[in-house]
């Protein structure tokens, strides 16, 4: 059986401060940087897999050659394959033109070649990320079609490698709607791969997504989703005796999922049952180096061994309504306050060389008819106001459910009143009162934030020095705005002072 991962550091730009290992102290990484990263992940921070993004970004294509090259003694005694992995997030190309999809393939098989050269370890990589997959056809027809292009380049180069032909596919699902019905998507992957390949899969990575729910549905919808879908795996698993080993794709801030290095303890009693999770950018760079050091090693230590909730298909049904209906509070307010988001989102600081995502090279993330911006600068957005997504519809949703409902929500979300304290320490009230003057949608969250203190009995706002310095960042931010003068420092300070920018 092969080595399962437990964390994976991804190039997701939510860091606020600059990295570590980085000279020029810029916070920016471009693409030539980002080798430089992965080996950084690996020796100084210990990590298993580091995700390789093709998806909407430019990319160094030669990261393999590189790292044999520049690194050849690291990898010689940590296989790349084997104690390492790199993995790659290919484009989806049903949603972006796959330019870079023949582009990352090869540079899989050309790696194999290189790693019998060297006599290191064969088949350095052998497994991609599909982001957006939507149904088991996608999943085997990236796996066919490598097939037929390594056997293509093998019977053209009579190469040493040439039983290497098959490659193994991670399921992104990033729709809750899909995560209730992701048992279906692998029962038919199982049937289409057994008829292509005359084989069972010996095992899935299936990977949840956890911040584009949240952006598009809101954080009940988001949590709800991943915990029906790791009970759903696990049930899956022991029906048919193929291991299944969850990977969750979650940020630092509670909106994207709460994993930062002082709350891993938190992370864990939501999120049983994971077996991998991603750390980005912020995890990695926004808090002390000992201390994200440790945050890993817990991770690494625990992860193998937490258990998921199991839910019954009634359990299901309730949660799937509950989760529909707090979507609709969320997005009724979120795009009647889109144009104040956007107003900042046009300042936030870059971080990676990424594509736009219009046109032949990508795609947007739309709520309703409204595009809305990638979840990480709307996440960044809605903090620099002082006004955290995490809060928009939730008061409403908890006081439209019945004692049951609640109830079972509350089971299921174990971290609900935690992640809206978290959330709420950086709520400034003044910037909200005075949005709320201007336009309808933010009286609905003001709202949404009078039930929540109610119900928990806590009053929302600022409690320590850095979280009264980050409610006077926030009121300069609204004020430059106003004023039509430069805001991005301040937006940086803010990001600085809640450990991640969004």
């Amino acid at each position: 059986m092969r080595t399962i991962p437990r964390v994976m550091a991804t190039q997701h730009p939510d860091n606020a401060a600059a990295p570590f290992w980085e000279q020029d102290g810029d916070g920016f990484v471009s693409a030539q940087e980002e080798v430089t990263e992965a080996y950084a992940a690996f020796a100084q921070l210990q990590v298993d897999e580091f995700m390789w993004d093709w998806e909407g970004k430019y990319v160094d294509e030669a990261v393999v050659e590189r790292f044999f090259s520049e690194y050849f003694h690291y990898f010689k005694k940590h296989p790349l394959g084997q104690e390492r992995f790199l993995t790659f997030r290919i484009p989806n190309i049903w949603q972006e033109k796959g330019y870079s999809l023949v582009r990352a393939m090869m540079a899989i098989l050309t790696a194999a070649d290189m790693a019998k050269d060297l006599q290191l370890a064969p088949q350095p990589l052998f497994e991609v990320i599909l982001p957006m997959t939507t149904s088991a056809q996608q999943l085997l027809h990236i796996q066919t079609v490598f097939t037929k292009l390594a056997r293509v380049k093998h019977q053209l180069f009579h190469d040493a490698t040439a039983g290497f032909d098959y490659l193994e596919i991670i399921p992104l699902v990033e729709e809750v709607d899909q995560m209730f019905t992701i048992r279906k998507l692998l029962e038919r992957y199982q049937v289409l791969h057994q008829k292509q390949y005359r084989r069972s899969i010996r095992l899935i990575r299936p990977f949840l997504a956890r911040s584009d729910p949240a952006l598009v549905a809101g954080i009940i919808p988001a949590v709800v989703g991943n915990k029906v879908a790791l009970s759903a795996l696990a049930q899956w698993s022991d029906t048919t005796g193929i291991p299944s080993y969850p990977i969750t794709g979650v940020g630092s801030l509670p909106f994207r999922g709460g994993c930062a290095p002082d709350s891993i303890t938190e992370f864990m009693r939501q999120y049983g049952g994971v077996r991998t999770v991603t750390i980005q950018s912020a995890f990695r760079y926004d808090y002390p180096l000992a201390q994200v050091k440790q945050a890993i090693r817990t991770l690494q230590k625990n992860l193998p061994h937490s258990q998921p909730q199991i839910f019954s298909a009634r359990d299901n049904q309730i949660l799937h309504s509950i989760a529909h209906r707090a979507e609709q509070h969320y997005r009724q307010a979120v795009t009647s306050v889109a144009r104040d988001m956007f107003a900042v989102a046009a300042h936030m600081p870059r971080r990676r060389e990424r594509r736009l995502h219009i046109g032949l090279l990508g795609y947007g993330r739309t709520i309703g008819r409204k595009n809305f911006p990638r979840a990480i600068t709307f996440t960044a957005a809605m903090y620099s106001l002082g006004v955290p997504p995490e809060l928009i519809g939730t008061g409403r949703t908890l006081r439209a459910l019945d004692k049951g409902q609640g109830e079972l929500l509350h089971a299921v979300y174990r971290n609900l009143e935690y992640d809206i304290t978290r959330a709420g320490h950086y709520l400034n009230k003044e910037n909200l009162s005075a949005l709320a003057k201007r336009q309808r949608g933010w009286k609905a969250i003001k709202t949404d934030i009078e039930f929540l203190e109610q119900y928990f009995g806590i009053t929302l706002g600022p409690k320590t020095n850095d979280h009264y310095l980050h409610r006077n960042a926030t009121s300069d931010i609204y004020y430059l705005l106003r004023k039509k003068r430069p805001v991005t420092k301040a937006i940086l300070r803010a990001g600085r002072l809640r450990h991640s920018l969004g």
